[in-house]
């Protein structure tokens, strides 16, 4: 399975793409990350934390989620960090964890806050969810409504991480896949466009990611 854009890369971007006092600010704020680290209290916010809260504003929306990213990483925000962040955070703040949980989680701990994230109607925060932690992480059952949320909300399926892996010969998705488009066509309503794709992936015979 792929895995997340790497940390340097991320940091690469927006060292390009931020004008200069924008990039002065996110060298400080990573600077104090570093230095601080997760607070030993976790009910406690930190400085770096004020930091992440304001990203948005100082390095506009399109580049926050990365600059979050980044200041999560730097101050190695354990799971317990992240979790109160996301609880606290507002829908950007939140995508931003979710964002995070490949570079700063490797076991299955982060899995609570990526069901959150699927059980909303939050576009941005589903897409979000479904990345490479996911489709390292999330139970076949779990990952196979999530493909199906996707498909109800509107959510292009080429967010899925590892789709193709994932999907490939699972009969099980097949058949739910095949009764979500029979009570659309019941009920008058149109199948999602991307239902045909994500159902030929579940065919043994379908290539996949690493075949292709």
């Amino acid at each position: 399975m792929s895995g997340p854009t790497t940390i340097a890369t991320l940091r690469g971007h927006l060292d390009t793409a931020l004008p200069g006092a924008a990039r002065a600010w996110l060298d400080q704020a990573l600077d104090e990350a570093a230095a601080t680290g997760s607070a030993r209290d976790h009910t406690q916010p930190t400085l770096w934390e004020s930091r992440f809260a304001e990203a948005g504003r100082r390095t506009g929306q399109d580049h926050a989620d990365t600059a979050r990213v980044l200041l999560l990483h730097a101050a190695r925000a354990d799971t317990a960090t992240l979790t109160r962040l996301y609880a606290q955070g507002t829908a950007a703040e939140r995508r931003a964890v979710l964002h995070a949980l490949p570079h700063l989680v490797p076991g299955p701990e982060g899995l609570p806050l990526v069901e959150d994230a699927l059980r909303t109607n939050d576009t941005r925060l589903v897409a979000a969810a479904v990345g490479s932690y996911a489709a390292e992480h999330l139970p076949a059952h779990s990952w196979r409504h999530a493909v199906l949320k996707c498909l109800f909300t509107g959510v292009p399926t080429d967010t899925v991480a590892a789709l193709g892996e994932r999907a490939h010969g699972d009969a099980e998705l097949a058949r739910m896949l095949g009764d979500f488009a029979q009570e659309r066509t019941a009920a008058g309503r149109p199948v999602p466009p991307d239902l045909p794709r994500v159902l030929a992936l579940t065919s043994p015979a379908a290539p996949t990611a690493k075949e292709s």
